[in-house]
């Protein structure tokens, strides 16, 4: 391999071959597999609580990604420390966690978790305070694991703690960002408003959760227990443990005859920056046809890297690490971006695009602390058709991957998506025959999961068995247009505000629906959030109708829906233009609803959908809300329901078709936790 490399570039290997395949080994005996001897011993603790997305197993068989990991709240743990929760309000440490309740430490308190299966590594998702005056702190946690010396990882609330409306900034004193914009606590226009209101302050803090990854070195039995303590003399008040997910990290990948980035001057400990190493190593395993590899190692590279037909693969995403610092440009780019970061992107759309792209293997750790939507400062971004992204840990960026079309065929598979400030993956404007499946995203600071034909008709892609945890605004999986969509049997859990599970949204500026959208065998849970904005409980599936009309063919088919905080289905349309739009050629069918706070179905625009084999319990209000466009004319509602048959536990004859049963906001009554059925 070395000897091509200089002999096709002219290049002297910056980085002697001995030193490659030294770190390799390293690298490689770092990362014991199951079954070694080299297994630790350590006391057995209590019996393990297992949870998906916070609910018990068996509710969510063959939903969501199959991970790597297993997943255990605090709460379901033995603790010294407070639990907290449940609360589903935004703004609150509880609202913003994993099944609603975490474990709060106060300095000296420790959580103590059961390994459930051999680990050699572990996720803690944490909450630490922030600064006084924004910006964040660093704390210690000390972390044992059976008999084994105790580590310590320094946990950030850098990356957390954003305050104030919309796009949010990292000043807790901060007055408001819009003093024109309707404020729901007061219920009024600030700058219409004599005295102007008072606000308290920080106002509406929210993204209160980060996460941490830590390698152990070794392999740990089942039954060893994994104790989390927040040291004496810790710079946090105190110190909110959300969950633990304890992994069996394969070993590190090796390719010994790919192109090696080290051969071209990249630095694997990260202290000397290697974007430039980077292009050359590129350019060079395209040249040859050979994929380029990323040995084990934490690289800085402090902008894009351009990528067109060519492979990178790294030994893992837990061993190769590309990280950079946010830079500020010095003059805006034509884009309107004032920063640039770490990223992989194809080229522009404008320009041709990028096409036979594959990134795999790697993390890519960036270092966005604020949201500023013209900046292209993504993990993979621009226009990749033809191509494919797999294995990626794609954390701290804006946006964990967005695609401006047009471009086709893109494929996103076994992808953890972490802690970002906004999307965690958008399909934007002609993106065609593309997907994302068995995939993980935790924390998003909006959409988890978007389709948006903005100015350009998306069509014939899919999100398919995903897992999406706690996006703090905006929705788990949200469609904006396009044509012939399928989202089927993803797991969705915890939206916290501004949003829901799944929505169906004519807005933004979107293209029509057109074709079919098929909504199949999904589970949500703890969704049907409250929209501070109207002041209204949403549904867990949510149709809203704002720029037009919907009206395609939209099939929702064996979905469950599970602990709905309000409704577990709306259709909506905003006041001003209700009586322009409408919603229809809905049809519901094999729906479970277990739980819901208010009602099944709640209608609040004009149009119909169709029920049939949708079963329903532990219902909180009347089943079927229908205002319809709130005309109340003695005719009925403007919405119809029609029936077809095998709807069980709430849709009575009385309500059909178009009883008006208007209740603006009825009064919730909490589910019971749901069960299987």
């Amino acid at each position: 391999m070395q000897r091509s490399v200089e002999g096709a570039a002219g290049l002297r290997p910056a980085v002697p071959i001995a030193r490659i395949l030294a770190a390799a080994a390293t690298a490689v005996a770092l990362a014991v597999p199951a079954g070694s001897a080299a297994l630790a011993a350590g006391p057995a603790g209590p019996a393990p609580v297992v949870t998906r997305a916070g609910l018990d197993q068996a509710l969510v068989t063959g939903r969501g990604a199959t991970v790597d990991f297993v997943e255990q709240e605090a709460e379901h743990a033995r603790t010294t420390g407070t639990v907290i929760g449940p609360d589903r309000a935004a703004y609150t440490l509880a609202g913003e966690a994993s099944g609603r309740r975490a474990v709060r430490l106060s300095p000296g308190q420790y959580v103590e978790f059961t390994l459930p299966e051999a680990a050699n590594a572990l996720t803690v998702r944490y909450s630490i305070p922030d600064a006084p005056g924004g910006g964040g702190i660093t704390a210690p946690l000390r972390v044992t694991v059976g008999r084994a010396p105790a580590r310590t990882m320094t946990l950030t609330s850098q990356y957390a703690w954003l305050y104030n409306q919309y796009p949010f900034t990292n000043d807790p004193g901060a007055d408001l960002l819009h003093p024109d914009w309707w404020i729901t606590e007061c219920s009024c226009v600030p700058a219409a408003t004599t005295p102007a209101p008072v606000i308290t302050k920080p106002f509406r803090p929210h993204h209160f959760y980060d996460e941490q990854r830590l390698l152990l070195g070794r392999t740990h039995r089942a039954g060893e227990v994994v104790r989390l303590t927040a040291p004496t003399g810790t710079a946090a008040a105190w110190t909110v443990i959300d969950l633990l997910d304890s992994h069996l990290v394969a070993p590190p990948r090796v390719l010994p005859h790919a192109v090696n980035v080290l051969a071209f001057g990249a630095d694997p400990t990260g202290r000397r920056e290697s974007a430039d190493a980077f292009d050359r190593a590129v350019a060079y395993a395209r040249r040859v046809d050979r994929t380029l590899y990323l040995p084990p190692g934490t690289y800085q590279v402090n902008r894009h890297i351009i990528v067109d037909d060519v492979t990178i693969a790294g030994a893992g995403s837990w061993y190769t690490v590309v990280k950079g610092r946010e830079v500020a440009l010095d003059t805006p780019a034509p884009d309107g971006s004032v920063h640039t970061g770490v990223g992989f992107y194809g080229r522009d759309a404008a320009d041709g695009g990028s096409s036979d792209v594959h990134l795999s293997g790697f993390a890519v750790e960036g270092d966005v602390r604020e949201r500023i939507d013209t900046d292209q400062v993504n993990a993979i971004g621009g226009a990749l058709s033809h191509s494919t992204v797999d294995g990626l840990y794609l954390h701290h960026t804006k946006v964990g991957l967005w695609f401006d079309g047009p471009m086709t065929d893109l494929r996103v598979t076994d992808t953890v998506i972490a802690d970002q400030v906004a999307d965690g993956l958008n399909f934007h404007t002609g993106v065609t025959h593309s997907s994302i499946s068995n995939s993980f995203i935790r924390n998003t600071g909006d959409d988890a999961l978007a389709m948006w034909s903005e100015g350009t008709a998306n069509a014939h892609n899919t999100f398919d068995h995903n897992t999406v945890q706690s996006p703090v605004l905006a929705n788990g999986i949200a469609l904006y247009g396009g044509a012939d969509l399928t989202v089927s049997h993803n797991l969705i859990a915890d939206p916290v505000r501004e949003g829901s599970a799944i929505q169906i949204g004519s807005r933004f500026g979107a293209e029509p629906f057109t074709g079919q959208l098929r909504i199949t065998g999904n589970t949500t849970v703890r969704a049907g959030t409250y929209d501070l904005n109207w002041n209204i409980g949403l549904g867990a599936i949510w149709f809203y109708a704002l720029d037009r009309s919907i009206d395609a063919d939209i099939q929702v088919v064996g979905d469950s829906y599970l602990d709905n905080t309000y409704n577990a289905i709306m259709l909506v349309s905003d006041w001003p233009v209700k009586d322009a739009v409408s919603i229809s050629n809905v049809h519901f069918r094999d729906i479970r609803v277990d739980g819901t706070g208010t009602s099944v179905v709640s209608a609040r625009a004009a149009g119909s959908a169709s029920f049939e084999n949708v079963d329903a319990r532990n219902v909180g209000a009347v089943p079927v809300n229908n205002c319809g466009s709130f005309h109340f004319t003695p005719a009925g509602s403007e919405f119809a329901l029609t029936d077809l048959g095998g709807n069980d536990g709430w849709l009575a004859p009385w309500l059909l078709p178009n009883t008006i049963t208007c209740d603006d906001r009825p009064p919730v009554v909490p589910p019971p936790a749901p069960s299987p059925w």
